[in-house]
């Protein structure tokens, strides 16, 4: 079978990396995936014309308003994939609603990652309940065996003494909804009473009005540090030498960031926001925290409860 698979292709941002693991899936199953950047085309009328001249049996689309708008109307079967802020967010805008609606109604299928997720679009579309199936991500972590921990440490303005180091690292697309300034502010004063504590903030600039003031932020944070992008494989191995990965999200359908850090061994510091506890496990998966607002004492003490530690220093003994 020939399928058309569209999303939002920016480069090391969750969707790009979810929609290459479906087409290697695909491909593997022994179907054509092609797939193609739903930012570059406009109207269901472009992608009717690219169906119908590239000979598509089928289509798929992740986000049900940025890929799926696209494919009404179309000539060709489509099924859905939530991505996570059509459901969380999009749904708050009348139009995008009704236009989610109509896609939703015209698709065959359509899956999301979690119960959770399905239950939010039930809600919304309760006609849609029967064709809406549940099936979670598969994650394969890639660790390079060649990423050069210290030159990353020197290149970010990190000290390398990596005994006393503990670097966070808080990986998403910088805009709004994945809030990375959430924990800015904690995290910097955590850093003036013990300097052996980083956070660092790495992903694409998704945003760049809001980019720039994350940039102004940092500035103004000691111990918080914006790093510049890495390919998935040094993102892995930088993943698997932190002390722990945090995820400040108001949004989140299933994190790619959360999971690979999972497959790592890696503890989680997750906010709790649906999405994150659909697979996270308060106290026994990770951590689960709803506000910002706590000391670095009070931090320290759940990570020790959250985490399996005697104490900031010691070694965690359970991966997240």
């Amino acid at each position: 079978m020939r399928l058309l698979l569209l999303a939002c292709l920016r480069a090391q941002t969750g969707n790009a990396t979810t929609a290459a693991r479906i087409q290697n899936h695909l491909h593997a199953a022994g179907h054509i995936c092609v797939l193609k950047d739903a930012f570059l085309y406009e109207s269901p009328a472009e992608i009717a014309d690219l169906t119908s001249t590239d000979k598509f049996d089928a289509a798929l689309a992740i986000h049900l308003y940025k890929g799926g708008r696209l494919l009404q109307g179309s000539r060709i079967p489509f099924g859905i994939i939530f991505g996570g802020t059509d459901v969380n967010e999009d749904v708050k805008s009348e139009e995008k609603h009704r236009v989610m609606g109509a896609v939703l109604e015209e698709a065959r299928f359509a899956v999301a990652f979690t119960v959770e997720m399905k239950e939010l679009a039930a809600a919304e579309w309760p006609e849609a309940r029967k064709k809406i199936y549940v099936q979670t991500q598969g994650i394969k972590t890639t660790p390079s065996e060649t990423f050069d921990w210290y030159r990353f440490l020197e290149r970010a303005g990190i000290p390398t003494d990596t005994d006393r180091l503990h670097l966070f690292l808080l990986i998403c697309g910088l805009r709004r909804v994945k809030d990375p300034l959430y924990l800015v502010e904690v995290f910097s004063d955590w850093h003036r009473k013990d300097p052996s504590v980083h956070l660092g903030i790495i992903g694409p600039a998704v945003d760049p009005l809001f980019t720039r003031e994350v940039k102004e932020k940092v500035k103004r944070a000691p111990g918080v540090h914006l790093l510049q992008e890495l390919p998935q494989d040094d993102l892995h191995a930088a993943v698997k030498r932190c002390f722990a990965l945090v995820n400040s999200s108001t949004s989140e359908g299933m994190s790619a960031a959360i999971l690979e850090a999972m497959d790592l061994d890696v503890p989680v510091l997750a906010r709790n926001i649906p999405g994150n506890a659909a697979i996270i496990k308060h106290k026994e998966t990770g951590l689960l925290f709803s506000n910002p607002q706590f000391s670095e004492l009070g931090l320290g003490v759940s990570l020790a409860e959250g985490l399996c530690c005697s104490d900031l220093p010691a070694t965690c003994c359970t991966g997240a």
